[in-house]
Order: C-alpha cells, then sequence, then structure tokens
C-alpha cells in the first residue's frame, strides 16, 4: 500500500467529515434535551453547526480538483 493509493482513496478528508457529522448529531440531541436553553447555549450549537456547514463548503470545493 503506498501513500499515493491512500491519498487517492481520501480517507483523512472523509474520516473527518463523519467526525463533524457525528458530533453535530450529538450536540442537535444534547440541545434538544435541554428544558431551557440559554443564549450561550444557543450560541455554541450556532458555531457547531457554522463548523459543519463550512467544512461541507471546503469539502465541496476540494472535490473539484
Amino acid at each position: 500500500m503506498t501513500p499515493e493509493m491512500l491519498d487517492s482513496w481520501k480517507i483523512l478528508p472523509r474520516l473527518m467529515m463523519l467526525a463533524v457529522t457525528i458530533m453535530c448529531f450529538q450536540v442537535t440531541q444534547w440541545y434538544m434535551s435541554l428544558p431551557s436553553p440559554s443564549i450561550e447555549q444557543s450560541g455554541f450549537c450556532s458555531v457547531v453547526f457554522g463548523c459543519l456547514s463550512a467544512s461541507f463548503a471546503i469539502w465541496m470545493g476540494g472535490e473539484k480538483k
């Protein structure tokens, strides 16, 4: 197995997207279970979903190459 083969499979970017997706799912579950979310908790969710959006945009921009 060569480094070029591993690079062509794009394992690391796919694992990172999977990790960010799982993190967003877990944050969603946590936020939905809160009885009365505060402004800080809402801000945290906003940052996490902004991270998902940015990661997805970078992923799609990198696929054009």
